[in-house]
């Protein structure tokens, strides 16, 4: 089973996965997907502005990140789901997502904190869903001295889409089971 995505002008079938015995989301998977990652880039940063840097967690929102660096010119920084070897003094927080099996934690090294500290940060992802992650990389942003200026996603999957503190491109739906 599928649902049908209209997002950033383009039209893409999601596969539905199973979350738990009563509910299923459709995987909006941005990979591999160039003129999805550049159009949604494009459209998103028609509603941004007003941020010095932008910030995402890996994994699926760094090519979201990375493009509209590209197009705007200004710097991205990723928080990592492990550290790194090259990693300094690394700033930690943890998170569980609907996407994922187990609490995750999220690092950022002393050099991107100092990067960000002082500026204005907008923060992207792909989805937003139960804002847990979201949550978490607000809280590292803080925790190196950065300022949370915008919080905005491709696609705002249930009652994500009911936030005001969000910018967002498309509502996703989730789909219970009977």
């Amino acid at each position: 089973m599928t649902y049908t995505a209209k997002v950033a002008g383009l039209t893409r079938e999601l596969k539905l996965c199973r979350v738990n015995d009563e509910l299923d989301i459709a995987a909006f998977i941005m990979f591999s997907d160039v003129e999805l990652t550049e159009k949604c880039a494009e459209e998103l940063l028609k509603k941004c502005s007003g941020y010095d840097v932008i910030f995402t967690a890996e994994t699926k929102g760094i090519m979201l990140a990375y493009e509209m660096a590209r197009q705007s010119g200004k710097n991205y920084y990723v928080a990592r789901k492990s550290v790194k070897l090259y990693m300094t003094d690394p700033i930690s927080v943890k998170v569980k997502s609907i996407t994922t099996e187990k609490e995750q934690t999220l690092y950022l090294p002393k050099e991107d904190a100092e990067a960000i500290r002082g500026k204005r940060v907008l923060i992207v992802d792909d989805v937003i869903s139960t804002g847990d992650s979201l949550r978490a990389m607000e809280e590292l942003v803080k925790e190196v001295g950065g300022i949370v200026a915008l919080k905005a996603c491709v696609m705002a999957e249930g009652s994500a889409a009911d936030r005001d503190d969000l910018t967002y491109l498309e509502k996703l739906p989730v789909f219970p089971k009977n």
